[in-house]
């Protein structure tokens, strides 16, 4: 994965902002829905600050989406295919991790792919979201080893294992380990 693929601070910014405006919420009505301050969100819509994961989950929340139909929502609704080029990567600018929004967009189905790499050393928490409740996700171990944590259970993983987890509870996505892991998100929203 080159640097070049990863989604530019503009374009994350940018994707923000439309989300925002669509809502026809203002930047002090998203940094109270959010939790994330004004000046913050400012900055990010501009380009000028890359937010971390757990700040873009608290962003999503207030836009009322998921990480990944954040990521995953600027593709042309409908088309069946999404080309490995035109998928979107982002990179934690606080832990290294990548993720890549793998699935068509608009397609009418209720799961979303997504690629990550974990790199060494890196940890990951996402808080408690009642907004995710009709959320949940497969994490299939691909490559190297994790150690998850989601509500109260912590289970270590090793490449090929698959955990269950519902989004409704705080999660930790940690790699203790030398070496990165590679995963694949396997997100399902139940039918309302």
């Amino acid at each position: 994965m080159e640097t070049q693929d990863l989604m530019t601070d503009a374009a994350l910014g940018a994707r923000v902002r439309q989300l925002r405006l669509d809502l026809g919420v203002t930047l002090d009505g998203l940094a109270e829905r959010s939790g994330v301050s004004r000046a913050m969100i400012s900055r990010i819509e501009r380009g000028e600050a890359n937010p971390t994961a757990q700040l873009l989950a608290r962003l999503c929340h207030g836009l009322g989406t998921t990480l990944s139909r954040f990521f995953a929502g600027t593709q042309a609704a409908g088309a069946p295919l999404r080309r490995h080029a035109d998928q979107h990567v982002w990179q934690d600018p606080e832990t290294g991790y990548r993720r890549r929004a793998v699935s068509p967009e608009g397609v009418g189905s209720p799961v979303d792919l997504v690629d990550v790499v974990f790199p060494p050393g890196g940890r990951v928490v996402f808080e408690r979201n009642p907004f995710e409740a009709a959320y949940s996700q497969h994490l299939w171990l691909l490559e190297g080893r994790m150690r998850m944590t989601a509500g109260d259970a912590t289970h270590d993983l090793e490449a090929g294992d698959c955990l269950f987890m519902r989004l409704d509870e705080a999660i930790v996505f940690s790699n203790p380990h030398p070496a990165p892991a590679r995963y694949a998100i396997i997100l399902h929203k139940a039918a309302s």
